[in-house]
């Protein structure tokens, strides 16, 4: 068991998503005397964030899809928890941060290590009208429960964005009753990880189901009307909504450590050991930028909080991120994706497999770089997994 430290000064870590919370259980199996709080904007319940975008259809609430309560979260990892508390300022040359709570009482803390581990926000596009105020986002359990309160007695949503979010939202929306519009710019769903064939089913799956695409277009102008949002888009059509989400994207919270100095790109920039540009600095998760990489998925988490609670441990590690398939919570046509990394120079093979497709993403050497399997492929995750290289292989 690695001893606490000399110094009596806490780990703080900011955040209270699965990244904050793997890496005090991880740290936790190899320290137990080292104090560490953690400070969150939220009430820093424990639940699973990929459930909000699934959890209408089994009709949750927001109480439901806390697995594990604040103070049982204090109580089982040995850490003190301040929560509905924002940090307003890191100073790093006297390792100390500076604290807001709700009730407005400002608190300066002291820290022998500083792990960002802050999430990031939902991207806000801007349209014209006097209803885009009202457009809503599902980030966290706070949102999910004000946009569960809001679809009471309404039935017709659209949904800005065709990507992975917005296509498991509309998913779950259409099981749960609703009727569901989704637009995006794009000519396709899931542009990002998809090759066009595979891209057509999942469209199709979800026209069966009732969604109306309106792609290639965005929204222009969001005005009220009768107690109706009406969105009016770019290539001319109107679209009549109960309610509008937002699901273009996130974009890591990065403002307080550019604020502090610390370097930032996308996200937080880190090394192999999730060290920032400044000293007992860390930073993972969704705010976090690692090789040029912003990965928002479990897996990837999971991967550096382990590594970096090595780290504190006093551990000579680095981080390794292996292939990592995303699963795609899309019942209409379940997938795992496996993108190529950006700039990989192949081409896509579509086969087509009864009750599903499988994509293969390979180079000239017929080296197979990505994935993507739908319907009864996906059973062949494991088996294609191992012959993928290293996301973040060793240095």
């Amino acid at each position: 068991m690695h001893q606490s430290s000399s110094t009596n000064k806490p780990i703080v870590v900011i955040g209270s998503g699965l990244a904050a919370y793997t890496v005090i259980r991880e740290f936790r199996k190899l320290n137990t005397e080292q104090s560490i709080i953690l400070i969150t904007r939220d009430a820093g319940d424990f639940y699973s964030k990929p459930m909000l975008s699934t959890a209408f259809a089994s009709k949750k609430e927001a109480a439901q899809l806390i697995t594990t309560a604040k103070e049982k979260m204090e109580a089982q990892l040995g850490i003190r928890i301040l929560s509905r508390t924002q940090v307003t300022k890191i100073d790093d040359e006297l390792n100390t941060i500076v604290s807001l709570n709700d009730a407005g009482e400002l608190a300066t803390l002291e820290y022998a290590q500083l792990i960002l581990a802050m999430g990031a926000d939902p991207i806000v596009l801007k349209s014209e009208g006097d209803g885009a105020a009202e457009v809503l986002s599902v980030n966290d359990l706070d949102d999910y429960a004000k946009f569960r309160e809001k679809l009471t007695d309404k039935k017709h949503i659209a949904i800005l964005g065709a990507g992975l979010i917005g296509c498991e939202f509309a998913n779950d929306l259409l099981i749960g009753g609703y009727q569901v519009d989704v637009i995006d710019p794009s000519s396709q769903v899931l542009g990002r990880l998809l090759p066009e064939a595979v891209a057509s089913e999942l469209q199709n799956k979800l026209s069966e189901l009732g969604v109306r695409w309106h792609l290639n277009t965005t929204a222009s102008s969001i005005v009220k009307q009768d107690g109706k949002l009406i969105l009016n888009l770019a290539d001319g059509t109107q679209v009549s909504a109960d309610l509008v989400l937002s699901a273009v994207g996130l974009r890591p919270r990065i403002a307080i450590a550019q604020e502090a100095g610390i370097a930032v790109g996308r996200g937080i920039v880190v090394n192999r050991q999730l060290q920032t540009s400044v000293n007992n600095i860390y930073a993972l998760g969704d705010c976090a930028e690692i090789g040029g990489l912003v990965l928002p998925y479990v897996m990837p988490i999971m991967h550096a909080a382990k590594t970096l609670a090595a780290v504190l441990a006093g551990q000579t590690v680095e981080l390794i991120y292996p292939a990592m398939p995303v699963v795609v919570k899309t019942p209409a046509l379940p997938l795992v994706v496996s993108p190529p990394a950006i700039n990989s120079q192949g081409l896509w093979n579509v086969t087509n497999i009864e009750g599903g497709m499988l994509a293969r993403f390979e180079n000239d050497a017929a080296e197979l770089l990505g994935f993507v399997l739908a319907g009864q492929a996906t059973n062949q995750r494991a088996a294609l997994t191992k012959c993928l290289p290293d996301i973040l292989p060793a240095g």
